[in-house]
């Protein structure tokens, strides 16, 4: 989950001295707020979306596997349970050593180095098998991106994502955080990844076939104070949004955000049980 509140994975260092565009400015803030928070204690509880994701896709032992966005790991993880060659690229190193940790604490062979979304350091159809799960739709240039996911996989291999919806939880926190923190009008949400129409915009012509399916994680927590308490902590834009606000507005966007847990929430009792909406999307490069 990224942007302002999203970040999303995939830009290189900038040079102080050099002008950046409106989209390179956009990428160095995003690169920033990753890298503060401690987005393991997220990524790690989600380990489920990527196994799901790896099986939806039929991945298959020796093939050569990119997960774009990898975050600390968990779907380049997923991919390695099943034999496959992995590499995962993201652009925070903090991300890329947990997920190094991750893969040697399990025993599971991945490679993992640092790589824009927007510009993957690899030649064109490398892999057989390009994912990407809450990642590659936060960078900001989406068409660039796009280009990119099918760039890199070959003729016939496949594409799996796992991209929120507008409408889902995460969806809707980030139209809260958008209302204290205006994203740039050149940042088209990233949550319109989540919408089939938009995939078939951004994948459609470089597809033979594209098929998107709900699902939903499950956010589990000890109470809605607690899941804010956790992600306000974890999550690199949250927190950032938050330090930027002063304490007046600080205490009205975590009201807003515990009013949107507190109504979503289907426990039934003091914790929480919030589902999550997402498109697992699998595509054939043509």
């Amino acid at each position: 989950m990224h942007d302002t509140i999203s970040g999303g994975h995939g830009a290189q260092g900038v040079h102080p001295a050099v002008p950046l565009s409106g989209l390179e400015a956009i990428k160095a803030a995003q690169r920033a707020m990753w890298s503060s928070g401690n987005f393991e204690n997220i990524g790690s509880r989600m380990v489920i979306v990527g196994e799901l994701l790896c099986d939806a896709i039929d991945l298959r032992s020796g093939e050569r596997v990119l997960d774009v966005a990898t975050g600390n790991g968990s779907t380049a993880l997923a991919a390695a349970r099943r034999y496959g060659e992995v590499t995962g690229t993201d652009y925070v190193p903090a991300l890329l050593a947990d997920a190094r940790a991750r893969a040697a604490a399990e025993h599971l062979e991945a490679d993992f180095r640092d790589g824009d979304a927007e510009a993957l350091p690899f030649p064109d159809a490398s892999f057989d098998v390009v994912l990407s799960t809450f990642g590659a739709m936060f960078a900001p240039d989406q068409e660039r991106v796009a280009r990119e996911l099918l760039r890199v996989c070959r003729p016939g291999g496949r594409i799996g994502l796992a991209n929120w919806t507008p409408n889902s939880f995460p969806g809707r926190i980030f139209r809260i955080v958008s209302k204290y923190m205006q994203s740039p009008p050149e940042l088209r949400p990233p949550m319109l990844w989540g919408t089939e129409p938009r995939l078939r915009e951004l994948l459609g012509d470089g597809t033979s076939q594209l098929q998107a399916t709900p699902r939903c994680f499950t956010f589990r927590h000890r109470s809605p104070e607690h899941w804010l308490e956790v992600f306000r902590g974890a999550l690199g834009p949250l927190g950032t949004a938050f330090s930027m606000l002063d304490p007046d507005a600080q205490a009205q966007l975590a009201a807003d955000l515990l009013t949107l847990a507190r109504e979503m929430n289907q426990s039934g009792d003091s914790t929480l049980v919030l589902p999550g909406e997402y498109l697992e999307v699998i595509a054939t490069r043509a």
